[in-house]
């Protein structure tokens, strides 16, 4: 049975276990293990899962026989993680992005290479089936070629201010959401090379609310199939925005259209003691099964999920080229990160950054 360990017992982490738990639940994996540097969370998720539970990284692969784990760190700190694992020769799962650093994801990618093992991204909105269909139809030619096209991403303030707090500083709209999109836009395409990013930010809300981070950012990215997409990310919707995420992609090519607004999937409504608000059921829904238990699906789910059936497909004599292009590889958080830091750049010097 694979053996997996959660890196991270946060909001992300959290799903992580989830998700491993309920495949325990049915056979097809075993969830041993999280390392979490919280004492208080580490009580909290050993009561809810039932695993071990270890202050650091290093003890857990230290003294567990893991077969892959799943890294749900603040950004800037996935790159020590991954490497420790990824030179035990254990398989890794990272959350988004893979690294802040070009240099740093070519150092994983590398390792993976060295050691034989997978280097799984988690870019979990190419398993939305909204998503999915446009890729298929672009994979048919119905698009024709992508001339241009338009993505965003918004959060409520709260995430920076509370969700976040703790590490809002060392992000930005760029790492925690724009990349989502970029990799988006970049699949649906079938993985066209970034060439040039040109960007701008603004820097009001959150300053003078003492988090010293961009409030918004907008991109234009070329690729190399001479597509042309502006993506626009944000993080100070008002709290009282009827959803936590706003979101949504549109694509123009020379045979067709074709808009996703990835928030509003027609469900809204009005609770007793909530707000107004509207349900993406396609990143999260509850039902429940034979038992009565609850079990949550949609593509949050089925991101993490993928994973471990890659690392069970290997266990069953699959081999990782065989796996090429099925899933979120290294090469593919290196290509967004490319983006991301041309981003950067292309906001500090006022220009347009070239990707060679």
């Amino acid at each position: 049975m694979i053996r997996l360990g959660v890196v991270g017992g946060g909001t992300y982490g959290e799903s992580h276990l989830t998700v491993f738990k309920e495949m325990e639940e049915h056979g097809r994996v075993k969830l041993v293990a999280l390392a979490d540097t919280n004492a208080e969370r580490r009580a909290e998720r050993s009561k809810q899962f039932g695993v071990a539970v270890y202050e650091s990284h290093a003890e857990m692969l230290e003294k567990e026989a893991l077969d892959g784990v799943t890294i749900a760190t603040p950004d800037h700190l996935h790159l020590e993680v991954a490497m420790d694992v990824l030179t035990r020769g254990i398989h890794c799962f990272v959350e988004k992005p893979l690294d802040v650093t070009v240099e740093g994801c070519r150092t994983m990618i590398d390792q993976a290479a060295t050691k034989g093992v997978l280097l799984q991204v988690d870019f979990h909105k190419r398993y939305d089936p909204y998503h999915m269909e446009m890729r298929e139809a672009f994979l048919e030619g119905k698009f024709g070629e992508v001339e241009y096209g338009y993505a965003w991403m918004e959060d409520q303030i709260w995430v920076p201010m509370k969700m976040l707090r703790a590490w809002s500083e060392n992000s930005s709209p760029v790492w925690f959401l724009g990349v989502h999109m970029y990799d988006l836009v970049r699949w649906i395409m079938n993985n066209p090379s970034p060439v040039k990013v040109y960007a701008t930010g603004a820097k009001k809300k959150l300053a003078g609310l003492g988090v010293d981070t961009f409030d918004s950012v907008q991109a234009h990215v070329e690729f190399a199939s001479g597509a042309c997409i502006t993506f626009q990310n944000s993080w100070i919707l008002p709290d009282a925005f009827e959803a936590v995420v706003h979101q949504g992609v549109k694509l123009v090519g020379t045979e067709g259209i074709f808009e996703c607004d990835s928030q509003y999937r027609g469900g809204r409504g009005c609770l007793r003691d909530e707000k107004m608000r509207t349900w993406n059921l396609g990143i999260k829904y509850r039902e429940r099964d034979k038992k009565n238990q609850v079990r949550w699906r949609g593509y949050f789910r089925d991101s993490i999920a993928d994973f471990a059936e890659n690392l069970l497909f290997l266990e069953e004599g699959g081999t990782i080229d065989e796996l090429e292009g099925l899933y979120p590889s290294g090469q593919d958080g290196l290509a967004i990160t490319q983006i991301a830091c041309a981003a950067e750049e292309s906001i500090r010097t006022g220009a347009p950054v070239f990707i060679g």
